[in-house]
């Protein structure tokens, strides 16, 4: 009979530390799940940037083309102005 009593009191101490052990886990998958979440947003966030950054750059060359072709720049000034905004 009380070999039975200790039996039960261990099932019950594994059951508790097992339920603790699965609550643990799933905390931890929720929590990496939000970083993952965070980094893509911050990529996303970064990439905008630089895609704003590069048509601005891609439009004062058009412009400075657009200059180049209408005789408005010569081509050691077009070049000085290309490499300006390429710094």
């Amino acid at each position: 009979m009380l070999t039975n009593i200790i039996y039960f009191l261990v099932f019950v101490i594994l059951a508790f530390v097992l339920s603790i052990a699965v609550k643990a886990i799933t905390r931890g998958v929720e929590a990496k799940q939000i970083l993952n979440e965070e980094k893509k947003s911050d990529l996303n966030y970064l990439n905008l940037d630089n895609k704003k950054d590069d048509l601005e750059i891609i439009n004062q060359i058009k412009q400075l083309k657009n200059l180049h072709d209408t005789g408005v720049l010569n081509d050691d000034e077009f070049k000085k102005a290309k490499e300006k905004i390429l710094k």
